[in-house]
């Protein structure tokens, strides 16, 4: 059905900056509503972002001004700009489309 592939996990400094991608197969994905979720080592996962098909987008109030979320139709992408990380935003990040379909996740590890 579906496929949809992360990348652009890594390790990075507080204060740093990434950003994830999400490439997605379907003829529907513009209209899809995105999000991203991350799962720390023994937490429950969590949503982080979520972007709509008419481009309105919603965060958790602990990324609020440091992540943004978006898309690019033309390449089938949603994207996950995070700046200013901090340690506790480690976690696995994974894409979601529809609250149905699931990427493999991507680790991002924010540490001195």
């Amino acid at each position: 059905q579906v496929k949809l592939v992360e990348s652009g996990g890594g390790l990075v400094q507080p204060g740093g900056s990434l950003r994830l991608s999400c490439a997605s197969s379907g003829s529907i994905f513009s209209r899809y509503t995105m999000y991203w979720y991350r799962q720390a080592p023994g937490k429950q996962r969590e949503l982080v972002a979520q972007i709509t098909s008419g481009g309105s987008t919603n965060y958790i109030d602990s990324v609020k001004g440091r992540f943004t979320i978006c898309r690019d139709s033309a390449k089938n992408t949603v994207y996950l700009q995070m700046n200013s990380l901090k340690p506790e935003d480690t976690a696995v990040y994974y894409c979601n489309a529809e609250m149905y379909y699931w990427g493999q996740g991507t680790q991002v590890t924010v540490s001195s």
